[in-house]
This record gives C-alpha cells, sequence and structure tokens, in this order.
C-alpha cells in the first residue's frame, strides 16, 4: 500500500524540487528525442497485444512457490520481445538483457511474477469494454506485460542505451515469498554485484507515484497447541482454538499508530481435524508493518505479549489436567527498511520525466521489490504501471486498459527507464 511521505519530509521534498529543475532539460531533450517519440508511438500501435499478454498472463496461476508455469511462458515471452540472455535463475527469476552501446551502469527494472492467491483459484479473465477483472490482473501481470511492451518499442524504435538493462520477472513479492526473488538477485545472482540502479514496477496507477521509501514488515506464524479431545467427552478441556480466537480478538484491539503509519492483519488461520474434535493445533499467520523501525518493534513486542496472555487466560478458565495450551510465535517474513534520498539521481530523474508529462510526483513509502536494494543502499524506485484499476489481492480485482491512460502510464515509466539508461 502506498502511503504519502509525511510533514517531516517536507524540506526534502522542496530540496528535491530544486535538484529536479536541473533535471528537467534533461527530460525535456528525452520527449524530443526521434527515437524515443518512434518507442511512444511503437507503444500506441502495440497496445492490443499488450492487452492481450496481461490477459495470457492473468490465466496463468502464479501461486507464492509455484510461479514456474508462469516463468516459462513470460521468458518465452521475453525471447520473442528480442531480448538476448534470457534465463530462469536457480530462485526462479526471469532475467533477460537488452544491451547498451557505452559503459553506462547496469539498470534493473522488475515486475512480480507471484500472485497472493493460492492454487485452484479461479484466474479466467473477464472483459467488459475496457475493464479487465481477475485476480491478479493488476497485480502484477499488468506490469508484466508492461515490460514486455517496453522490450519490443525499444527494438522497433532501434534505441541506443548507454547502460545494459537488466528486465526481471520476480518470484517472492507477495506474501510468504519474503521477497526471496528479489533477495536471490542482490545477494546470491549473477547480476548481484553489476546492478547500479534499480526499478519496480507494481501494481496499476496513473504514473505519478514515486515509492522512495520501503515500509519494512515482520511476519509470524502463531501456532496453539493443546491436548485435544472429543467435543462433547472432553468439553472443559482448554482448546488451542478458543486461545486463537482470544488472541485475535486482542489483536484486533491493539493500539498503533496511525503517523508513523503502523499496521497489523490476521491473513490466514487454520488448524483442527473434524468438528466434533477439540483440536490439539490452531495456527494464523500475522503480517505487522510500519514505516518507522522503531514502531515496528514496539508493536512486535506488544503483539507477542498478547499472543501470551490469551493462552494464560484460556489455561485459567479451562481444564488442563490434560495438559495445557502453550503457544509458538514463529518468524516467517521479514521485509526490510529501506529510503532513496530524495536528492539522488535517480529521484531526480524519475520526477523531471514525469514533469514533462505533465504529472505531478507524490512521494510515498510501500513495501515492494525496491525494498531489497534500498536496505543495500542501491538507488531503487518503485513506479506505477499505468492505467486504472481497483480491488487489488481480492477474486473482483480489476484493471482499466482503456487506450489513452494506459499508454500514458507506459510512455512514462519507459521514459524514465531511458531517461537513467541514457538514450542516445
Amino acid at each position: 500500500m502506498f502511503t504519502k511521505i509525511g510533514r517531516n519530509a517536507l524540506l526534502c521534498v522542496i530540496l528535491c524540487c530544486v535538484a529536479t529543475h536541473a533535471q528537467a532539460p534533461v527530460a525535456r531533450r528525452l520527449l524530443t528525442n526521434p527515437t524515443f517519440q518512434a518507442a511512444q508511438d511503437f507503444v500506441t500501435k502495440d497496445h492490443d497485444r499488450f492487452v492481450r499478454e496481461t490477459i495470457q498472463i492473468t490465466e496463468i496461476e502464479a501461486p507464492p512457490f509455484k510461479e514456474e508455469k508462469r516463468a516459462r511462458a513470460f521468458a518465452e515471452l521475453l525471447r520473442q520481445s528480442g531480448l538476448s540472455d534470457v534465463d530462469i535463475d536457480p530462485e526462479g527469476n526471469v532475467v533477460g538483457v537488452r544491451k547498451g552501446v557505452g559503459n553506462g551502469p547496469l539498470i534493473a527494472i522488475a515486475a512480480h511474477l507471484d500472485t497472493v492467491f493460492p492454487e485452484g483459484t479461479n484466474v479466467k479473465v473477464r472483459r467488459e469494454g475496457t475493464k479487465l477483472h481477475a485476480p491478479g490482473v493488476g497485480d502484477n501481470s499488468r506490469a508484466l506485460a508492461v515490460l514486455l511492451v517496453m522490450a519490443r518499442a525499444l527494438e522497433a524504435a532501434k534505441v541506443q542505451t548507454l547502460s545494459d538493462i537488466l528486465f526481471v520477472g520476480n518470484v517472492g513479492e507477495e506474501g510468504p515469498g519474503d521477497l526471496r526473488g528479489m533477495k536471490y538477485l542482490f545477494e546470491k545472482g549473477p547480476y548481484r554485484d553489476r546492478i547500479r540502479m534499480f526499478i519496480s514496477l507494481d501494481p496499476f496507477g496513473w504514473g505519478n507515484d514515486i515509492t522512495v521509501g520501503g515500509v519494512g514488515s515482520k511476519r509470524f506464524r502463531v501456532t496453539f497447541k493443546g491436548p485435544g479431545g472429543h467435543s462433547f467427552g472432553s468439553f472443559g478441556l482448554v482448546s488451542p482454538a478458543y486461545a486463537l480466537g482470544n488472541a485475535i480478538t486482542k489483536l484486533s484491539r491493539m493500539s498503533v499508530p496511525s503517523r508513523p503509519k503502523t499496521t497489523y492483519n490476521v491473513g490466514v488461520i487454520g488448524g483442527g481435524t473434524s468438528v466434533n474434535s477439540i483440536p490439539f493445533e490452531s495456527w494464523m499467520d500475522v503480517d505487522i508493518r510500519s514505516e518507522n523501525k522503531d514502531e515496528l518493534n514496539k508493536a512486535v513486542e506488544t503483539f507477542t505479549r498478547l499472543m501470551h496472555d490469551a493462552v494464560d487466560e484460556e489455561n485459567r478458565v479451562r481444564v488442563t489436567s490434560q495438559g495445557k495450551v502453550e503457544v509458538d510465535v514463529r518468524l516467517i517474513g521479514d521485509r526490510p527498511f529501506g529510503q532513496v534520498a530524495m536528492s539522488a539521481p535517480i529521484v531526480q530523474t524519475a520526477a523531471a520525466v514525469l514533469q514533462a508529462f505533465g504529472m505531478t510526483p507524490v512521494y510515498g513509502m510501500s513495501s515492494t521489490d525496491s525494498n531489497i536494494p534500498m536496505s543495500l543502499g542501491i538507488p531503487a524506485i518503485t513506479l506505477e504501471s499505468g492505467g486504472t484499476g481497483g480491488r487489488n489481492h481480492t477474486l473482483d480485482e480489476w484493471i482499466d486498459v482503456e487506450k489513452t491512460a494506459s499508454v500514458r502510464g507506459i510512455n512514462t515509466a519507459m521514459g524514465v527507464l531511458l531517461a537513467l539508461a541514457g538514450i542516445q
């Protein structure tokens, strides 16, 4: 979730605006560059194919840790779009290189392959006019299709850049993936010491949002265990299910600050063996996030205490003759915080390009693939993939591929990429 930066960053924004002004001539030259104009024209002409590929990608299931089928399809589409050295790395990321003509720094642009939806989810796209409805269509199938049309546009217009550009379809951005694709790319992959700038394309949007900060998060599997028993014969024994319910109630009332924004969520629950059995185990997965590291740690500390309080209360009010309820709070995900300076060239350049397109940049924080390079000190931003939409992470997710707004968003992101890569 993208959140605007707070008042304490106002001075940084003002300073950035001054610095962005210095980049304005570069952005204006880009928009008048004949090869960039030719690339934009191609995007317009190729838009129907872009929509078809968005649908094609959406209709290939890609639940967490099971992105292989979509990865193979995306790799083939990258090859068809003119990239060389296309490969699927050991973690499952699809990577392909478009060679530059100079010695510019390697720039990576990525969109994640995975969705939040489990196997068996109906991902058939329903089209109503210019709107596409399906789980995952906007988060993040559209962005993957944007990478493809960008690659084709650069080839068709014979765009030459100083930098090599690494196109990435990565795994593990959503849910329990814990940014595993990005962690591999930057810590173990063959390009780990070469990437000097990074752009993540995440869900739909007009294109004026620039993510400059990475929201940190910690995710937990909380497991309550007890002796279990028959629902009638053992009635009155302690129950992990009741402890779980009490824990959820306590968590739902936990106070957190609105600024810096701090949140929590119970996303998945499970346990038990049958309707007429007191479960011997019940569990839930919890996500806690914050824009501030200290507030995140405070929330985690309070959350952990509440889980133990729920167990203590269950053991006090019910029978423990067969054993007590116990709780295990296990960390299953840890997304690092990150920040790119507002004065950094990657931010200045992106803002100048957006302004050249007539947009007003909005700076904010979110939890995206950019968290990893940001945390490593590598300049990184997250951009929107264009168009409009809504209800992402739900079964009624949708995007609008109305051509004017859709093309404008694609061209804006492509303009940022080329301004950073040094178009000739």
